[in-house]
């Protein structure tokens, strides 16, 4: 099978994946083998491929928005059946006894693994699941635009969770990337005002298409405190930025799985009892949740699609912050 296969990191202007040719993989006891469709592209495969994250292991294909239909099935594994479309998230197993395990909070699990990082991703035809952590996806998305929902969409809804935001108040989003671009909806969905500061113009456009009350950068005043706000940008000093304008008691939830130095700061801007929390990998009841609402909604993703032997390119376009929304792999 052709796969995109990262055997050393290096800055994404290098091309650190090359296409390569690795066998099928076989379905284990309650596994089933994907035939990848089309695969979400996402800042943590830059952070992966340029070395941002310490890599269990080498040689490795990324990738972990993954849509497909299910080829062939392991033993004992019943989730499924033969041709049904499914997709996989960031989360791909944990150790299920644990106490964060048996408490539903297998995010936390210390022997938790990840696809794309600790086994390989769907930047590949084929790619192996649990079939516990795969889901079926809703018909209203088409391949490629159920990318988008299967770690931004899933983590992002987990940051809107953890926020605390309530209907009708006023949320403050900064980034505006494939994560970003789901919650917003979901959010006016709840009645929320929210609020986009970003840099990019492009991203600065899509939030007020999808329903943005006001676009800024961080820098600029919106004329109002958050009652809750997310950052998604992976961005240190955005933590200062985004406490200036965050109301006493608020919270604010750190959406990314890497995070460049937070710099010092004077009490006072956490002083109030606002609370500064991280949001760590995603649940599979997250996901469940996710895909259910985003039916709902129902969100539109914005993604564009490209061939798989373009992944490099397609991750220069994330960096540079060229992309309008989301993008997908086609194999």
């Amino acid at each position: 099978m052709k796969a995109m296969v990262l055997e050393r990191t290096r800055p994404v202007e290098d091309e650190p994946l090359q296409m390569g040719e690795l066998a099928r993989p076989e379905p284990q006891d309650r596994e089933i083998l994907i035939k990848v469709t089309a695969c979400g592209v996402c800042h943590t495969d830059l952070h992966t491929v340029e070395g941002d994250l310490s890599l269990p292991r080498l040689p490795l294909v990324p990738g972990h928005q993954v849509v497909g239909r299910v080829e062939t099935v392991g033993p004992r594994a019943g989730r499924f059946s033969v041709g049904a479309r499914v997709g996989m998230t960031w989360f791909y197993s944990s150790c299920g006894s644990c106490p964060f395990c048996r408490e539903g909070r297998e995010n936390l699990c210390s022997d938790a693994r990840f696809t794309g990082y600790h086994a390989n991703g769907g930047y590949a035809d084929f790619m192996i699941a649990p079939e516990i952590s795969a889901f079926s996806i809703p018909e209203i998305f088409s391949d490629a635009d159920a990318t988008p929902l299967l770690c931004g969409g899933v983590i992002g809804y987990r940051a809107l969770r953890l926020s605390e935001i309530k209907p009708g108040q006023k949320l403050g989003m900064y980034g505006f990337g494939n994560s970003a671009h789901v919650v917003i909806q979901i959010a006016a969905k709840m009645g929320c005002r929210v609020y986009v500061f970003t840099r990019s113009q492009k991203h600065q456009e899509l939030a007020g298409d999808l329903g943005a009350v006001w676009v800024g950068t961080p820098q600029d005043d919106p004329g109002e405190l958050m009652d809750s706000s997310i950052i998604f940008a992976p961005a240190g000093p955005l933590v200062l930025d985004a406490l200036r304008v965050l109301v006493k008691g608020g919270t604010l939830a750190l959406a990314g799985i890497t995070m460049t130095r937070i710099p010092a700061m004077d009490y006072s801007l956490i002083y109030g009892e606002r609370t500064v929390r991280s949001v760590a990998n995603t649940t599979r009841r997250d996901a469940e949740e996710l895909l259910e609402a985003a039916a709902n909604v129902p969100v539109r993703t914005v993604v564009e699609t490209f061939p798989l032997d373009q992944a490099n390119r397609v991750l220069r376009m994330m960096k540079e912050s060229t992309l309008r929304g989301g993008a997908a792999l086609i194999p």
